[in-house]
């Protein structure tokens, strides 16, 4: 039965400066996606000082905010609060369509998933990497949906989640050649897998509702990035995932940093082809110095929110 679930999330980034910024203009991966099995009721920014932001939408889909701000300042706090409604599907995939491995290496030649096919930045093969899945002992054969799943878990059982450990632009090699890092590096590995087997894959951001409470189940930090609990039964951080297009399930969710599939627990912000393309804020300023960062997360389960309640997607966009 499909369980479906309200989240109030509010996403807090602070910068301070050593020296006042004349002027800046920042691109916000912020909102929540609004597609198949996700809605989002509502959505706001809040900037101190008051900027000003406006929405488009980048070559992926996702909802940006542009912020422009012309004002001289030592600080920028920017707030994105979100409720958002997530359903579970009403049971897990079972299984690919018969002959996928078949209609997989047929898209090799296809322009629509080039960008989930072509190695990014981030998700670089390596004979690191060959030596890496030769030793996990996967190869790309049998149902490819279980193969991924197997994949997942021999992330998970292989390396050590470290908070900490990598930054924002580590590559691969970090984590292969430590066996130490977060949501962020595991899911660029298995990206990078996948998409030399030949599968389309995507680096999704978003965030995780640990229910057993912050610290005591799912691993989620984000990158690092601080997260704190505001009730509804459980914690909540930054985290990333990997989807993975498959001849019949379509886009699936795989969590290697949990060895587990993505469900109504986990709220999805951006799809791209890895962080880069998906960074909760990037843009340019003009002055700043020395730059503090503090960012905070906050996720609350709506109690009065009924589980069995089906979510209409209206007019949103499926994909």
């Amino acid at each position: 039965m499909a369980r479906n679930v309200r989240y109030r999330i509010e996403h807090f980034t602070k910068y301070r400066y050593g020296v006042p910024v004349r002027n800046c203009a920042m691109s916000l991966a912020l909102k929540p996606i609004a597609d198949r099995g996700q809605r989002v009721a509502s959505f706001r920014i809040e900037t101190e000082p008051e900027g000003s932001v406006f929405p488009v939408t980048d070559a992926f889909g996702n909802t940006r905010h542009q912020l422009h701000l012309n004002r001289d300042h030592r600080s920028l706090s920017i707030t994105a609060h979100s409720t958002v409604d997530v359903s579970s599907p009403d049971a897990p995939p079972g299984g690919c369509d018969e002959g996928a491995w078949e209609t997989i290496r047929g898209w090799a030649d296809s322009y629509h998933h080039w960008d989930f096919l072509d190695h990014s930045g981030l998700t670089l093969p390596s004979p690191a990497l060959e030596r890496f899945v030769q030793r996990i002992g996967i190869a790309p054969a049998g149902d490819p949906l279980a193969v991924l799943n197997r994949l997942s878990g021999a992330l998970f059982e292989r390396f050590e989640y470290v908070p900490g450990s990598t930054t924002i632009s580590s590559t691969i090699e970090h984590i292969l050649d430590t066996g130490r890092g977060v949501c962020q590096d595991y899911a660029h590995v298995m990206i990078a897998i996948a998409r030399t087997w030949g599968i389309p894959a995507r680096y999704v951001s978003g965030y995780l509702h640990d229910e057993s409470g912050r610290g005591g189940g799912a691993r989620c930090e984000g990158g690092g990035r601080s997260a704190r609990s505001d009730g509804g039964g459980g914690g909540a951080a930054s985290h990333a995932w990997v989807e993975c297009l498959l001849p019949g399930p379509g886009w699936t969710g795989f969590d290697p940093t949990n060895a587990m599939l993505a469900d109504e627990r986990h709220v999805r912000v951006a799809v791209g082809r890895d962080y880069q393309d998906v960074s909760p804020t990037r843009g340019v300023l003009f002055g700043g110095g020395e730059t503090q960062l503090e960012v905070e997360v906050s996720m609350e389960a709506v109690p009065e929110y009924p589980a069995d309640s089906s979510i209409s997607m209206h007019e949103e966009t499926l994909r």
